[in-house]
This record gives C-alpha cells, structure tokens and sequence, in this order.
C-alpha cells in the first residue's frame, strides 16, 4: 500500500507538471513575479480589499506589480489612469472556443484610461500559472463613467478525452496597477508534454 500511495503522489506531481509545461511557466511563476515586485502575497492581499467593491466576482486575493503576469506594462501610469478599486470585473466565455471575455467597468465618477497588457493569472488546486502576451498592439482606451472595455484570453480547450486541468479562478491585475481582483471561471485545458499552444491574452481594448 505504501508503494502504490507514492507511486499515486508521483503521478499527480507529473501531471500538474505537463499542465503547466502547456503555457511554459513553472507552478511558481505567480509567486516569483510578485517576489520580483517586492510584493509579498500578504501585502498584495491586503492591498487588494479596496476592489471589493466591484462588481463580478469575490475580491482579489492575490496582487502584483506591473510585471504581474509577465503582462502587466505598457503606457505610462499618468493621471487619469483607471484604477483596480474602480472597476467592476465580469468574464464569459467568447463565442470561439478556447477564449475567455474579461469586462472592465468603469464605475467611478469621472472618466479613466486603459493601456497595456493586463497581468492574469490562473489558479487550479495543483498551482498556478500566468498568461504570456500576445503580439497585438496596445491602445490607449478612454472608459466613460458606466462604460465597459475588455480584453480576450485565449486557452487551449481540451478536446484530449482526458480530464484535463481546470482552473477556477483567475487573478486579473489592470494595466499599471498594483492591486488585483479575482474572478471564478472554468477553464478545462488538456494536459501535455509542453508541446501545446500557451495560454496567452490580449491588451485591455482590443477585440469586439
């Protein structure tokens, strides 16, 4: 019984291993962005409470900095910029499969704006793992009080037969921000021996 419970434990290593191998990050690549950021996951926590008040979802639990995610730059953070305690936060599956639709709300008073890639991060019971950029430009988008904007993530489903890795939250950091907010969702990829595409994301206002 012993034998066959650490041969179990081995095998549940390796597969959290391949899933991550799909988006070429290490299961501690979320942690070690955040170390990089002098950010411990405490603090972030912390300073991630003033999102509660957005819309869609449970507040973030986990933050970063700007290089967040590995995505998390571009445009600089001058006045008027959109900040992550102003915003509401709703996903939804795109109509492609394979792509996540993640709203952002301005619920604030005056107008802001969005430039850059948004850091995210994936959670599953087994780890977590950040979404790499894609190539597409990053404009820079005015959101009117009321007003949404919106980025895609793209994840590839799994169609293996297997059951997969899910993962059931999704850490959303905006452009030149610091705080987080999280978000539940279902994303189901195939486990792989790192040979399948990565799990990328656009920058905040591109796509219909």
């Amino acid at each position: 019984m012993s034998h066959r419970s650490t041969t179990l434990r081995h095998a549940r290593k390796a597969a959290a291993a391949a899933v991550v191998a799909v988006a070429a990050f290490g299961l501690t690549a979320c942690q070690d962005n955040a170390d990089a950021g002098g950010s411990s996951p405490s603090s972030a926590a912390s300073d991630s409470s003033d999102s509660g008040s957005s819309d869609g979802g449970s507040s973030g639990s986990a933050g970063g900095d700007q290089g967040n995610g590995g995505a998390g730059g571009g445009g600089g953070a001058g006045a008027g910029a959109c900040k992550t305690s102003q915003l509401g936060f709703r996903s939804s599956h795109g109509m492609g499969e394979g792509t996540l639709i993640v709203d952002l709300k301005n619920n604030g008073s005056a107008p802001c704006t969005l430039q850059g890639f948004p850091g995210v991060d994936l959670k599953s019971k087994n780890g977590s793992l950040s979404a790499e950029r894609s190539d597409i430009a990053a404009p820079k988008t005015k959101v009117k009080p009321g007003e949404e904007t919106r980025f895609t993530l793209y994840y590839p489903p799994n169609n293996s037969g297997g059951s997969g890795e899910t993962f059931t939250t999704l850490v959303v950091t905006p452009p030149n921000e610091t705080h987080s907010h999280s978000l539940p969702v279902s994303i189901n990829v195939p486990v792989t021996d790192g040979s399948g595409d990565a799990i990328k994301v656009d920058p905040v206002g591109t796509g219909k």
